[in-house]
């Protein structure tokens, strides 16, 4: 069973949603929250396995609780819930550590996958979703000029073909099974590449190897 707690500032959304969720076969539904902090102090006596969070909220929004959860309760994983209009603050709370994002609107079918994806260790990037995001963050970053994709830092150039290929995919949020399927490699080896490549990078986690992979260009998406 899979225990969530789910975190909106809005009764309606966030009952709403707890109820469709807690229909669902092997997902239970501990409990929710309003803000960032009171899912913070509810994750410490409740201990889901996942947070639904949503990003924007008053007083303590998602990016805060994220960081807050992930700081103090590492096995917590957090998946947030967004609108497109939260562009700007996706990335901030993929790097404090969430394991991903959902529109809000997505279907109940969608959302209970991407717990499924979250809760087996696996990292949850809409490919589509994510580029168009990318593209509204360079447009808000100034002029043309400044909205290309940063260079590469040089430590990639440690990274060996294979996992750069390996990294790429994880941009895609593929699992490990995923990917194996693509590069037509056990699933053992992919292992043994993203564990080198987090190392090599200096880089927390796979949500942060995703996080890398788009940032500097390695996962493309298309233009929308």
């Amino acid at each position: 069973m899979i225990n969530v707690l789910v975190v909106d500032d809005q009764p309606l959304m966030r009952d709403g949603l707890a109820t469709l969720i807690n229909m669902r076969k092997d997902i239970s539904v501990v409990g929710t929250a309003a803000d960032g902090l009171e899912a913070f102090e509810k994750a410490k006596t409740l201990k889901p396995d996942i947070v639904l969070m949503d990003i924007r909220m008053p007083g303590t929004d998602g990016v805060k609780g994220t960081r807050l959860i992930k700081q103090n309760l590492e096995t917590v994983k957090v998946l947030m819930l967004t609108t497109f209009t939260d562009s700007e603050l996706i990335f901030d709370a993929l790097e404090e550590g969430a394991s991903g994002y959902l529109l809000k609107d997505m279907s109940t079918d969608t959302i209970v996958q991407a717990i499924m994806t979250v809760q087996s260790g696996g990292i949850v990037l809409p490919p589509n979703l994510t580029g168009q995001i990318l593209k509204e963050l360079k447009k808000s970053k100034g002029t043309e000029s400044e909205a290309k994709e940063s260079p590469p830092p040089s430590v990639l150039k440690e990274l060996t073909e294979r996992e750069i290929e390996v990294l790429k995919q994880i941009g895609y949020g593929m699992s490990n099974k995923e990917i194996a399927g693509v590069l037509y490699i056990t699933e053992g080896t992919v292992k043994n590449h993203v564990s080198n490549l987090i190392s090599k990078l200096e880089l927390r986690d796979r949500t942060q190897a995703a996080i890398f992979a788009v940032r500097y260009g390695i996962t493309a998406f298309p233009e929308t």
